[in-house]
């Protein structure tokens, strides 16, 4: 197949390593995620919430954020904040390579 009218500016491929993770927090809200950890995007993980099908970059900036995780995967200030717990867990601290 030819794309002669794509102009792409990337395209790779690499080993990544995912974690499939399923909890329920107090306030009862299922969680089943995929966490990829990658070299790209400044060591921040790609978070995607599997029953909703929405994917962050997430690194511990990203975690400090007020309101972010709300926003990004839809969820209320205590969901949030028992996703944030667990992140806190596996985001660790980024790594800058080129």
């Amino acid at each position: 197949m030819i794309l002669p009218d794509y102009d792409f500016m990337s395209d790779t491929t690499e080993e990544t390593n995912t974690r499939f993770v399923t909890f329920i927090g107090p306030s009862l809200k299922r969680f089943d995620l995929a966490v990829t950890s990658t070299s790209r995007f400044y060591g921040k993980k790609l978070v995607t919430d599997l029953q909703a099908g929405k994917t962050a970059i997430i690194g511990p900036d990203d975690l400090e954020e007020e309101g972010y995780l709300e926003y990004v995967f839809k969820l209320t200030e205590e969901e949030a904040l028992e996703l944030q717990q667990f992140l806190y867990l596996v985001v660790g601290t980024v790594n800058f390579t080129d």
